[in-house]
């Protein structure tokens, strides 16, 4: 995708195989009066603003909208950042009823802007405990997804070399020039990336750790289409650039995705992960504050955690469902990985520290 995406985790990669998104099921009714007036007819449309990633099953949707009455519009804003930058914008007279897409990377700024209308979705009590960040209600978890770095298992076969498994790892002297990278400034992998360096070596110990890592020659460039496609050696899209970097940083949901678009289809992944270099994102939906379709959208949040939705979710966006009761498909327990104890740094400290950290690493690793 783009150069800043700000994707659920691993959704990229299916874009750039070429899968296509549903962009929108239905019409809106800009002439619905306000909610709340007595003489305002309710709307059937019900508008749900998300990043470019989102993408559902037709089939699902449709169920949705018979068993509910309403009509689904998605409207698709660019990336993450870019999409709730234009809601805070016009925060109050929002573009939509639910806004799906703001990740733990970038909660607090979308709460501390009140853009949400606090609502306890139905089925909530289904969301596994460490997902629900908001206490308030104001968002709902919808998925998660980790940030890893990604290795080609064919070259370090042939090299006899183990692959990397750890950050400690990535700067030993046998994977010097190997690892290419996001620039953190303008992608979200490459956010996430530095965030799983803070947590692991904290504020004192994450730019020695980046220092280490530049001195063993990590790349840097703009985003993960670029990385993933053009530079990583172990993708199908790599190859065929004859990228020459065997590491790359990507998602925990890239191997499965290899295998699903493979051609021929191969019978295991050609790319591992390094399970002990990931940030874990969670991605939360949020009723908006002013929708003019308030029970509409009330609606959708619930159908949003639903027991079909939540399994419709990997195979469309290959993120990870976030309750209790959703199964995995066999794709991924078949090839790819639990990520058992991923990096976290708190939205709180995330919010106050983003601009300086990325301001840190620019000045340390780029320039």
């Amino acid at each position: 995708m783009s150069t800043t995406t700000k994707k659920i985790a691993g959704a990229a990669l299916a874009a750039a195989l070429g899968v296509t998104a549903l962009s929108a099921c239905g019409g809106g009714d800009a002439k619905d009066k306000p909610a709340g007036a007595s003489d305002a007819p309710k709307s059937k449309t019900v508008t749900l603003v998300s990043h470019d990633s989102f993408n559902a099953t037709e089939a699902v949707l449709k169920e949705f909208e018979q068993q509910s009455g309403y009509t689904v519009k998605v409207l698709k804003s660019g990336d993450a950042g870019a999409a709730l930058n234009q809601e805070i914008l016009t925060k109050g007279s929002p573009r939509g009823d639910v806004f799906f897409g703001v990740d733990n990377t970038l909660l607090s700024r979308a709460l501390d802007n009140g853009i949400f209308t606090p609502y306890e979705a139905k089925g909530l009590g289904e969301v596994k405990p460490e997902f629900q960040l908001d206490k308030e209600h104001r968002v709902t978890p919808i998925d998660s997804g980790d940030i890893c770095v990604n290795y080609d298992k064919a070259y370090f076969a042939e090299k006899k070399i183990a692959p990397p498994q750890t950050l400690d790892d990535l700067v030993k002297p046998e994977y010097k020039n190997l690892l290419v990278t996001e620039n953190a400034a303008t992608s979200s992998p490459g956010l996430g990336f530095l965030l799983a360096s803070v947590g692991k070596y904290g504020e004192e110990g994450w730019k020695d750790y980046w220092s280490k890592l530049k001195a063993n020659g990590v790349e840097v460039v703009d985003g993960w289409e670029q990385a993933y496609n053009e530079r990583f050696s172990g993708s199908a899209g790599g190859k065929k650039a004859k990228g020459d970097r065997p590491l790359v940083v990507s998602y925990a949901s890239s191997p499965p995705v290899e295998v699903l678009y493979g051609e021929p289809q191969p019978a295991e992944a050609p790319t591992g992960v390094s399970t002990g270099t990931c940030f874990r994102q969670i991605e939360f939906a949020g009723l908006l504050k002013g929708a003019k379709n308030e029970e509409g959208g009330k609606a959708l949040l619930d159908f949003l955690i639903s027991k079909k939705f939540q399994e419709d979710m990997p195979l469309n966006m290959f993120v990870n469902p976030v309750t209790k009761d959703a199964a995995l498909p066999e794709l991924f327990t078949k090839h790819g990985v639990v990520i058992e104890k991923p990096e976290n740094v708190t939205p709180e400290t995330i919010a106050k520290n983003r601009e300086q950290w990325v301001k840190a690493w620019t000045s340390l690793v780029v320039k």
